[in-house]
């Protein structure tokens, strides 16, 4: 079930509706069917795979409690393997024979092996790794296993963060599932906002710039310089939109019912380095990464040698999270060749910085870098997008080839100019909650300044919504 879909228009406010009605010790399994329900709606029979990871972990997390010695460790890697071999088999499998596929034939060697035909299940990676945060919690001791499997289930399934995060930790969402809540105004109105602010972006923003990127990226070979540039620049907000518009309306929706989940976004495009940026973007995958792999690697507590190793072999990982395919893994591989470069080059940016007096001018320094990060990361969502490397490797030969006014057939002047302006609103909101927050600045304005602003983005989101939902981007991965 889409959140910018008319069903879940239905379903938000009678599930929310119900779960203030039924008395507290039911609460869990109204949520946990109306969770079902949720993810039932992409395609039911996936459900079976979640319910299996679920039974392993239950019962490996238990176990983990209860063991001594070894066998704690062989109950973490049991829940492990559980985890990973379900990725491996319906994210990882084609890919990889695919390849062993052409490394075959190049050979002249008869590979036997088929793909398997498979659909790759909705959020499966994400889930997933908030299943293993689960266990790994357990057996390092920050988390008492839990007994009640209905709660654990619902640690899993809670339909807000299903499907596209954020990926959370049992410390923080399991015992708000005990907790009693109630109907409180405000906190319910800061989410419904939370939620409207979400879907404004996804449809408003985020849809209306796919139309303009979509065709150039799909078919890039009929398009060179203007064209492919703007493409690659609105997609970085298209990206941005999408997905953090699922966080938001995720937050949001499970705010209105007294649940606090952890914050995904943080104005990432303001960041003055790519290490800054991976502080703002998708904060609860990279937190992942960082806790779960990168500091168990030895992190920087290493040679410096290892250190940049651990660095790069992270992001690399990090890529091929979010796609079986070569473009992920270059896109996760240049990532890391940043922080990995940023590094090596501290001192020599330093001296560079300070020679022409750079340092002198924060301001002018501070947006240079914002400026070199943002184009950084532009540049890095071209394979990103890319449906194959050789698309994107022709999109960034092609980009500054006959540049011209004429943006070709994809870009109508009136989509174009839809999309640069709700970009330029997008931007004054961020730079406003830089400042004070647009929640405290709405607050000192009179009621009906702050309905007017409220019946234009209404009214907008009904006059961009298109007729069939479009899905967000990250429920692919």
């Amino acid at each position: 079930m889409l959140f910018n879909s008319t069903e879940f228009a239905i379903f938000f406010p009678v599930v929310t509706a119900l779960y203030f009605l039924v008395p507290h010790r039911f609460r869990w399994l109204l949520l946990l069917i109306a969770s079902c329900a949720f993810y039932m709606a992409f395609i039911p029979s996936y459900l079976l795979i979640l319910v299996f990871t679920i039974v392993v972990d239950y019962f490996a997390g238990i176990q983990i409690e209860r063991s001594l010695g070894a066998r704690r460790k062989q109950m973490l890697n049991l829940s492990i393997c559980a985890n990973v071999g379900v990725l491996a088999v319906f994210k990882y499998f084609n890919f990889f024979n695919s390849n062993l596929a052409s490394l075959a034939s190049r050979f002249e060697i008869q590979y036997p092996v088929h793909n398997l035909g498979l659909l790759l299940p909705i959020g499966l990676s994400f889930h997933t790794f908030q299943a293993m945060s689960y266990t790994i919690e357990v057996y390092r001791g920050r988390q008492k296993a839990e007994r009640h499997f209905g709660i654990y289930a619902l640690y899993v399934m809670f339909y807000p963060q299903l499907v596209a995060g954020p990926i959370e930790r049992p410390q923080n969402l399991i015992h708000q599932f005990y907790e009693r809540h109630y109907f409180e105004y405000q906190r319910v109105v800061n989410g419904l906002k939370l939620m409207f602010w979400g879907l404004f972006k996804k449809i408003v923003i985020a849809d209306r710039i796919a139309a303009l990127v979509s065709p150039v990226f799909n078919n890039p070979t009929i398009y060179h310089g203007l064209s492919l540039l703007l493409a690659s620049y609105l997609f970085a907000f298209q990206i941005y939109c999408d997905f953090s518009g699922y966080s938001d309306i995720a937050i949001g929706a499970a705010q209105v019912m007294g649940f606090k989940l952890m914050q995904n976004f943080n104005a990432p495009y303001f960041a003055k380095s790519i290490g800054e940026f991976w502080k703002r973007w998708h904060i609860s995958l990279s937190t992942w990464f960082r806790d779960y792999l990168y500091i168990p690697l030895g992190g920087n507590k290493v040679s410096v040698p290892r250190w940049y190793f651990n660095l790069f072999f992270v992001f690399l990982v990090s890529g091929l999270w979010h796609g079986a395919n070569w473009t992920f893994i270059i896109w996760g591989a240049l990532h890391g060749s940043y922080i990995v470069s940023s590094n090596l080059t501290k001192t020599l940016r330093a001296r560079i910085v300070s020679l022409i007096g750079l340092d002198k001018t924060p301001r002018i320094h501070n947006a240079l870098r914002m400026l070199i990060t943002f184009h950084l990361v532009v540049f890095g969502w071209i394979f990103f997008r890319a449906r194959s490397l050789a698309d994107a490797l022709y999109i960034i030969t092609h980009s500054f080839q006959g540049v011209s006014a004429s943006f070709n057939t994809a870009f109508n002047s009136e989509e174009l100019a839809i999309a640069i302006l709700s970009i330029g609103f997008l931007e004054t909101i961020h730079a406003m909650q830089r400042r004070q927050g647009v929640r405290a600045w709405l607050s000192t304005k009179p009621w009906y300044y702050r309905w007017a602003i409220y019946y234009a983005m209404a009214t907008a989101l009904f006059l961009f919504a298109q007729s069939d939902a479009q899905p967000f981007i990250y429920f692919q991965f």
